[in-house]
């Protein structure tokens, strides 16, 4: 799939460190319970792609799951793009970055959570950053 966003491994290696980089563009997974924002519960501001600035999450979108990474119910409209995963022998939904392809995690439905869409997106801290203000589609604080 294509992307705006089109920067080659190399580009991305010059604004990501390895981490970061081994997450958003290898489709890593952090360890549970270690990211900056599994217990993260800000009252307002956006959530943005680590490598791009898009915004992708809402901060009334989060809610505690318990799961060991941050998970959101919702993403911000178009900025999420969900795809199927059929790694380790079975079929998940994987959702990226619909800026520039990066991993973000993945998500489930059905779990029976008590939110608008009983789904949890299912986020590694590491493919985010936080921004006590909201951003536009192009990233700049409104």
């Amino acid at each position: 799939m294509s992307y705006p966003d089109q920067r080659s491994d190399d580009e991305w290696r010059t604004v990501l460190n390895k981490e970061q980089f081994r997450i958003l563009r290898e489709k890593g997974t952090e360890a549970p319970f270690t990211g900056e924002y599994d217990k993260h519960n800000p009252s307002a501001g956006v959530y943005t792609c680590a490598a791009c600035n898009t915004p992708l999450y809402k901060a009334d979108h989060k809610f505690k799951s318990g799961c060991g990474w941050p998970a959101y119910f919702d993403s911000i409209p178009g900025a999420v793009t969900r795809h199927t995963d059929s790694t380790f022998g079975m079929q998940r939904t994987e959702i990226v970055c619909s800026n520039c392809g990066g991993h973000l995690g993945h998500v489930f439905k059905g779990e029976g959570y008590a939110t608008p869409t009983d789904e949890r997106h299912c986020v590694n801290s590491i493919s985010l950053k936080f921004h006590d203000k909201e951003k536009g589609t192009n990233g700049e604080a409104k």
